[in-house]
């Protein structure tokens, strides 16, 4: 439920032309990233917030990640109407679809024993550093006062409805998800390893 309100409240301010103004130092962005990013945090220092990251299934913090391969789509179709620029996509670096596309495999070698423990946390290390390589790429080519690529074709899509939504929900879910298959892994809960 409060993430279907957070969803309708980003896209509410999205749709109200709020984060098109990016010359305010924050910029009016940190609204739709600061929050997840406080919430998070606090599941991970609070004893309840641990108990809830402990309830979430591990299978499905693995499978989300598979919406990385319809995101990465969605990046090459805005770059092509100039939304975003080149390297905001896999030809360019930005090869973050490769964590969705390597999900069916990881979960079936883990399922069934062919990888670990360690293999499991080695792949959703390099997938975590690639969602973070991602991020970083799209606020650091948006039209903010930092802005330091992307000046021909600046990341300008995630300011707008419902693009908003990937910087504002699907990253910081994706990252919950990482952070959570590092708790699990590292708990004493009993996984093959």
């Amino acid at each position: 439920m409060i993430s279907l309100v957070w969803m309708v409240l980003q896209s509410a301010i999205a749709l109200s032309g709020f984060y098109l103004i990016t010359n305010t130092t924050p910029p009016h962005f940190i609204l739709a990233i600061a929050p997840p990013v406080i919430l998070i945090a606090g599941l991970f220092v609070t004893e309840a917030g641990r108990r809830f990251v402990d309830r979430m299934n591990l299978k499905w913090c693995i499978l989300v990640h598979i919406i990385r391969i319809f995101v990465e789509a969605t990046l090459y179709w805005l770059f092509l109407y100039k939304q975003v620029p080149a390297l905001m996509t896999f030809e360019a670096g930005n090869l973050d679809i490769l964590a969705g596309l390597t999900v069916p495999f990881v979960w079936w070698a883990f399922n069934t024993g062919r990888i670990g423990r360690r293999g499991l946390f080695i792949w959703n290390t390099l997938c975590l550093f690639s969602v973070l390589n991602a991020l970083a790429r799209a606020m650091l080519s948006a039209p903010f006062r930092f802005q330091r690529f992307g000046f021909q074709q600046p990341t300008i899509a995630i300011l707008h409805f419902p693009f908003v939504l990937l910087p504002a929900f699907i990253v910081p879910a994706v990252l919950l998800c990482h952070f959570a298959v590092f708790r699990k892994l590292t708990s004493s809960m009993s996984l093959p390893e």
